[in-house]
């Protein structure tokens, strides 16, 4: 994508969790914070998303103080992040979260256009059986699709 610079990327979510859908939501982040990302400085696997009092929170998202911030004005690594979203979009995640018994977590973070944004994904959690289904049907699949180039590249 243009003016997309990813910085990080959750690739365990995608294996622990059933993704049903996506959502994209800004971060109200602090200056050392920022410098901090632009570095890649982060680490999204243990991080969720939640919504208290109407707002929506990251939680467990750790991003590394800055090298040179001083001690006064830097941040905490661990420190719950607002999530930019609107109203509508906070009530109708709410009753999916409530109805569905689904999580929020994070499948990556990124800059678009300036701005630090970070993927959602609506998930249900797999259990230890479904974990070997999913990597058993994508190893089947991966090797169907080699199958079918080897065939392609015998005929030419």
């Amino acid at each position: 994508m243009a003016g997309t610079k990813i910085i990080a990327t959750n690739r365990q979510a995608r294996r622990d969790y059933d993704i049903l859908d996506h959502v994209e939501a800004g971060l109200v982040l602090r200056g050392s914070e920022v410098k901090s990302l632009r570095e890649a400085k982060v680490q999204l696997a243990d991080a969720y998303a939640r919504i208290d009092g109407g707002e929506a929170w990251l939680v467990g998202l750790h991003i590394a103080p800055w090298r040179t911030a001083a001690t006064h004005s830097g941040h905490d690594p661990e420190r719950r992040r607002k999530l930019l979203l609107h109203r509508d979009e906070i009530e109708r995640l709410r009753a999916r979260l409530d109805q569905e018994r689904l999580t929020m977590v994070p499948l990556s973070l990124y800059f678009k256009d300036g701005r630090a944004k970070v993927e959602l994904a609506l998930a249900k959690p797999r259990r230890k059986g479904d974990k070997r289904q999913a990597i058993a049907a994508r190893d089947a699949r991966r090797e169907a699709e080699q199958a079918i180039g080897r065939a392609l590249k015998g005929r030419e």
